[in-house]
């Protein structure tokens, strides 16, 4: 049993009615890492967050954090901090007066909500009232709130929405410097370019289902470079292809080579020392963003309807 802020999916599954939510997925997190928990709107991430805060009854499976369901976590709020959905403050409160309605919750004094208000660069905002707040604000009072009990455990769901950014920016060195502490950072996105400068390892989901886990620096090595080459002599190309040795998606139209792990100057020389006629000659480096959206295109054949993400 792991006692160290592992977040450790195994199976897990649920089922609204004749909805299949979340379909036997598994994954581990790490502690020292941001991991991004990534998926298309209606994949399932919230689903999968609210089973492991013990808000949602999984239909199989199981989650845990440090080895152990959040229903048996002695102290939660000291253990995991976690942001769902978009925060919900009353409007005629300030900032403090929020955090303290909390701090007997995360077992924390008053002092603290002072505290993490600094940490998230709203210590000048303490005394207003969150309704005049910008949606930037609010999230990093959400954020604030999260860590009133100091957890080693932090889960956020989409916590950039309504940043600007200079917000962004803070935001991604935050939670790299959460993660250097030795702290487990899951963050949900349904855009990988949102948090690809701020994670260290991804798991991507669709449909419900496991589609990629890895560190990003394993995902980038994934994405391929495609170079399209056209000619009206489908035999010399295919000649061409045959002997460089070069990997050929297939194609309908045997004048069109779909070359991978091959640039667009290799083909291009060779090509031309061969005499081989190219009509065309494109590069196209699908990069990340392009590698995740096959990835969640892979799984399944059908969206599941009617699923909040």
């Amino acid at each position: 049993m792991t006692t160290d802020g592992t977040i450790l999916v195994e199976h897990l599954s649920k089922s609204f009615g004749p909805v299949r939510a979340v379909d036997d997925l598994s994954f581990q997190v790490s502690p020292g890492r941001v991991t991004g928990f990534l998926g298309p709107n209606g994949a399932g991430k919230t689903t999968t967050l609210r089973m492991l805060l013990g808000l949602v009854r999984p239909t199989s499976g199981a989650a845990t954090i440090g080895g152990r369901s959040y229903g048996q976590i002695r102290q939660p709020l000291q253990t995991v901090g976690a942001a769902l959905e978009a925060a919900s403050f009353h409007p005629g409160r300030t900032a403090l007066d929020h955090l303290r309605l909390f701090t007997p919750q995360a077992g924390v004094p008053d002092a603290r909500a002072g505290q993490v208000l600094e940490l998230v660069g709203l210590s000048a905002a303490a005394n207003r009232r969150v309704g005049g707040f910008s949606l930037g604000m609010r999230q990093r009072l959400a954020l604030a709130t999260t860590l009133l009990g100091d957890p080693r455990v932090l889960l956020l769901d989409e916590p950039a929405n309504g940043l600007d950014p200079e917000g962004i920016r803070w935001l991604r060195g935050f939670l790299r410097a959460l993660a250097a502490e030795g702290r487990t950072v899951l963050v949900s996105s349904h855009v990988l370019s949102e948090v690809e400068q701020t994670v260290d390892d991804v798991v991507i989901i669709a449909r419900g289902r496991l589609a990629h886990a890895s560190s990003l620096a394993e995902l980038a090595g994934m994405a391929r470079v495609h170079v399209r080459a056209v000619s009206p002599d489908a035999v010399a190309l295919a000649a061409l292809v045959e002997r460089a040795g070069w990997t050929r998606s297939a194609a309908a139209d045997p004048r069109v080579a779909d070359l991978l792990d091959v640039d667009a100057a290799t083909v291009g020389a060779a090509a031309f020392a061969a005499g081989v006629e190219l009509h065309e000659l494109t590069s196209r480096d699908p990069g990340l963003e392009g590698l995740f959206l096959q990835l969640v295109g892979s799984v399944g054949s059908a969206p599941v309807a009617g699923v909040a993400a």
